[in-house]
């Protein structure tokens, strides 16, 4: 099955829309109370979020489609769209989301692939990102290939407080 990448565009809001909600409920559901999980995926995916954030000059996003079908979406953050206050040499990974029926066939790699190779293109010295303490197989394949973790942070899915560590990686060493 042949995979290509792509940035999107405003045009992809609702394939993204789509994916973000499906993956994360699929993922976080057994976690989280129906009322928090129907509260976040209102406001983390609401139609206007999504657009406002393909319209940030910040971020960028990019999907894996095969045969016309969306598969899985990246974005990325670079200085003020970053979700934490980070240096202007780090760009962040804040998703990275492939559905149920693609994962376990290298489009995360693929789309992590990705983030490196336009951090690297930006300049950038580090990437970073979040990953729920809990979840075992990110925080597995993240330190696998290189990230250390710096620190954590509180996420509220509704009134259920839960922590992020946030993981960093060196692109290249910076420059002195």
């Amino acid at each position: 099955m042949p995979f290509t990448i792509r940035q999107c565009t405003i045009e992809d809001a609702t394939a993204i829309q789509q994916i973000g909600r499906q993956t994360y409920f699929e993922t976080f559901v057994a976690y989280n109370t129906e009322e928090n999980m129907n509260d976040y995926l209102e406001k983390a995916f609401a139609d206007a979020k999504i657009r406002q954030e393909l319209e940030n000059p910040h971020s960028e996003f990019y999907v894996v489609e095969t045969d016309g079908v969306v598969a899985a979406y990246l974005k990325i953050n670079q200085l003020a769209a970053q979700t934490e206050p980070m240096d202007a040499d780090h760009l962040e990974i804040e998703r990275i989301y492939v559905l149920q029926e693609f994962q376990k066939l290298g489009l995360g790699k693929l789309l992590y692939d990705k983030a490196l190779e336009r951090a690297k293109e930006l300049g950038k010295s580090k990437i970073w990102l979040g990953v729920w303490e809990n979840n075992n197989n990110a925080l597995a394949f993240y330190k696998k290939i290189g990230f250390e973790q710096i620190g954590q942070h509180s996420f509220f899915m509704g009134d259920d407080e839960q922590i992020d560590y946030i993981l960093v990686k060196v692109v290249k060493e910076e420059v002195r």
